[in-house]
């Protein structure tokens, strides 16, 4: 299909940036929490459990509603209006989250943000494929994966130059920068247009029959598909380690401020390698960049694992968490929004990239949830020596090697319309 007619005369690149600055703020947002962690602990005082589920996972919840729910309005509204809508929730969840005196408050703030995540990591992806030709699909969509871990790093660094800014009350400032990005983005896509694909696709179907559509009996390869790479996404542990990074270095031996400054050195690595990821998605395809972010993900976390366990040097454990982030940035932090929204038809993509994410937004909430659980067990294996989580986490990157050498096609280079042909009753 022949999109360049359909830009209004602004270039396919620009228009996809301001589309994918939502990855921006969902990096941030998935970050910075981080540095709020421990400030909220010794403020709130409330039960691992409590903290786990309502301070540190409750984004994520809601990231998962989001994410479950937000194909039906981009199917039905169009993606422009709600890569609009998204911003604004944004907005009120960084002011409202920063303001907020007391977890209950705290926690609804940032389920609405969490919503917002959600339905970007529907939307954008699906926008950005729509525009694309198939020569500049990979990396205009992993624009987004690359506003993500931009959003990572600043996050990083902000919370880093803003400890002890405000006092007891950082964190609070740590969280409420982020409207900032919020409101530039959502003035800015108020001028991209709609997407071509969904405006063509509402003037020649039924929208009333495309949910039964979705899992369709020949739908179910790229369903499953879309399961798998989002469920590997999330048991490489890689939401673990960016929401726990500070306090996973200081078990390592690091003191509090140490710890926040190698947080930066993860984010600028993240940042670092998905420029290497955007320049070789389109070269060496989807396929070959996860077997490399496989092998990476094996020896890294094994590494971790180890380096824990036998009390390794710091110096140690961090190299080889970079590692871990570079394999990421390079192999699934790449891939998945690309894969997951190129892959279904035109007329359910929206509903396609809804399930993917939902599946990967899931899996992120729940070991998000369950982790803090295991990092603060008492006087069991996990007790400041938290060995086990990592080596699960390569034990399952083992699997997902098979996996992707089995099951995974390669779909750099071919049209949304030939992808269709060819994975459709397959």
């Amino acid at each position: 299909m022949d999109i360049s007619n359909n830009t209004g005369g602004k270039s396919l690149f620009g228009i996809s940036l301001i589309a994918a600055l939502a990855g921006f703020i969902f990096g941030f947002d998935t970050v910075v929490i981080s540095g709020a962690n421990l400030p909220i602990k010794e403020l709130w005082h409330t039960t691992p459990l409590f903290h786990g589920f309502f301070i540190m996972s409750m984004a994520l919840w809601g990231t998962v509603l989001g994410s479950i729910f937000g194909g039906i309005p981009t199917e039905k509204y169009g993606r422009k209006k709600v890569l609009f809508w998204i911003g604004i929730l944004f907005s009120v969840s960084a002011i409202g989250s920063a303001l907020a005196q007391d977890p209950y408050t705290f926690s609804l703030f940032r389920f609405m943000g969490g919503i917002g995540i959600g339905v970007s990591s529907v939307v954008a992806p699906t926008y950005i494929s729509e525009i694309s030709t198939p020569a500049t699909r990979g990396r205009l969509v992993a624009m987004y994966q690359f506003n993500i871990v931009f959003g990572i790093l600043i996050a990083f660094l902000s919370n880093y130059f803003l400890e002890g800014f405000g006092g007891s009350s950082d964190w609070r400032w740590m969280l409420g920068v982020m409207a900032v990005p919020s409101i530039i983005y959502t003035v800015m896509v108020i001028g991209i247009p709609e997407s071509p694909r969904w405006l063509e696709s509402k003037m020649n179907q039924q929208q009333d029959s495309v949910r039964q559509e979705l899992f369709a009996a020949r739908n179910k390869r790229i369903i499953g598909l879309a399961f798998m790479i989002a469920f590997f996404n999330q048991v490489s542990g890689i939401n673990f380690i960016l929401y726990y990074a500070p306090e996973i270095l200081e078990r390592a031996g690091l003191a509090a401020k140490d710890s926040l400054f190698n947080s930066i050195a993860i984010g600028g690595t993240n940042l670092l390698f998905t420029f290497v990821g955007l320049y070789l998605i389109d070269r060496l395809g989807r396929k070959t960049l996860l077997i490399i972010g496989s092998f990476g993900y094996i020896i890294s976390l094994s590494m971790v694992s180890w380096a824990f366990y036998a009390a390794a040097s710091p110096a140690f454990l961090l190299s080889f968490l970079l590692v871990f982030i570079a394999s990421h940035a390079i192999g699934q932090g790449a891939v998945i929004w690309v894969f997951i929204a190129e892959i279904f038809p035109n007329k359910i993509r929206a509903l396609g990239q809804s399930f993917g994410a939902s599946v990967h937004w899931v899996f992120a909430a729940l070991i998000t949830l369950i982790t803090p659980v295991f990092l603060d067990a008492g006087d069991g294996i996990f007790k400041d020596n938290p060995w086990p989580i990592f080596a699960f986490f390569a034990g399952m990157m083992a699997l997902q090697l098979i996996w992707v050498f089995v099951k995974v096609p390669e779909t750099k280079g071919i049209s949304l319309e030939k992808l269709e042909e060819e994975l459709v009753n397959q």
